[in-house]
């Protein structure tokens, strides 16, 4: 275990091998140590290597951080999951740039049937806050996880209310595990420990660099079923995030705010161009989610509906030959421009006649 965890550690110290490099890498020799044993000339032939990654690789001998990395590990009782791992968040395997180990501590299953995150403005307003408490509040039957960044704001708002709630929940950060930061949020984190848990990709005696956040923003995007963006200006990082989110096929939420107030620029953004769900409500995620049983009245909506506009009917044309298709083929096979296909499935979801799915994908019901 030692000896595989310590060229683990390594493979994700080379210059010039990131995650994509090291996904590529392990796909042709299967684990960590065989990489580093490997002739340079085999390194070199493995699409997208070449000559100075395979020279970086060849040349690494900086083992010594690698053990000083195991001995913390180990006196902090430190949970290393390696990207073969069975252990290892599955959900973050279908994202292109998935980190290859995580560092984890707590009791949660990174695994488990439903996560969401929740992601929002460090200057929250009384409006958002509450609307955050409520959604978590209201998912508390269905036993979600709950992911966010412990950050100021949305995100500790988010954690204790989930840990008010008895939802686990966990942290996700820019740093080593041998801080918290915000230094003020160190109790909070202590407690989601034994209540769901702390995770990031950075070794121990990393800082909270600037430039650590987007890294930790695509762990929050595509560890998830669903991320819900609670409050955002036009430029904040959340919006990254959501973006992060749309690229791995997760279905993002946004919460509507007053189209005066800054804090709701960014959600108001993501509505306005199709980029999120509107949601209000924990009720709003949940059926869109398919993770409850849909009203009966929704139901009998279908055979009730007279009158579709032309786009409307090629969408529902398509799904009645299918049991459930997802968006880039329906774009494919409607031939209709997606901002068309958005607005004709939104209301037909609207009318009770189609249901999304976890992935963009829909159904007639």
């Amino acid at each position: 275990m030692t000896n595989d965890l310590l060229y683990q550690i390594a493979l994700t110290l080379i210059p010039n091998i990131g995650d994509v490099r090291a996904k590529a890498l392990l796909d042709v020799f299967g684990d960590a140590e065989s990489i580093f044993k490997a002739s340079k000339k085999n390194l070199e032939s493995i699409d997208g290597i070449g000559i100075v990654a395979a020279s970086s690789i060849k040349n690494f001998s900086d083992f010594k951080v690698c053990e000083d990395e195991i001995k913390f590990i180990e006196k902090s009782k430190t949970t290393p999951l390696f990207i073969t791992d069975e252990n290892y968040p599955q959900r973050l395997l279908n994202c292109y740039d998935s980190p290859t180990i995580l560092y984890y501590k707590g009791n949660a299953d990174l695994n488990t049937t439903k996560i969401i995150s929740i992601v929002g403005t460090r200057n929250n307003s009384d409006y958002g806050k509450n609307i955050c408490e409520k959604i978590i509040e209201d998912l508390t039957e269905q036993n979600i996880l709950v992911v966010s960044g412990l950050a100021f704001g949305i995100d500790s708002i988010a954690h204790k209310a989930s840990l008010k709630n008895n939802l686990k929940t966990v942290g996700v950060m820019a740093h080593g595990l041998d801080k918290v930061y915000p230094a003020q949020n160190k109790s909070l984190a202590i407690d989601m420990i034994s209540h769901g848990g702390l995770l990031t990709d950075f070794m121990s005696g990393t800082n909270p660099d600037r430039q650590n956040f987007p890294r930790r923003n695509r762990i929050v995007a595509g560890i998830c079923d669903a991320i819900i963006v609670i409050e955002s200006s036009a430029k904040g990082g959340s919006l990254i995030t959501a973006e992060l989110a749309n690229s791995y096929n997760k279905d993002v939420f946004a919460i509507p705010g007053r189209v005066t107030d800054t804090r709701s620029e960014g959600c108001n953004y993501l509505i306005r161009n199709n980029k999120a769900l509107l949601a209000t409500s924990a009720d709003d995620i949940l059926h869109i989610m398919n993770w409850k049983d849909a009203p009966k009245k929704i139901k009998t909506q279908r055979e009730l509906f007279i009158e579709l506009t032309p786009n409307e009917k090629i969408i529902t044309d398509i799904l009645k030959d299918r049991e459930n298709i997802q968006i880039d083929e329906l774009y494919f096979k409607s031939g209709l421009s997606s901002s068309a296909v958005a607005q004709a499935l939104l209301m037909l979801e609207m009318q009770g006649v189609v249901a999304s799915l976890p992935g963009k994908v829909f159904k007639l019901i």
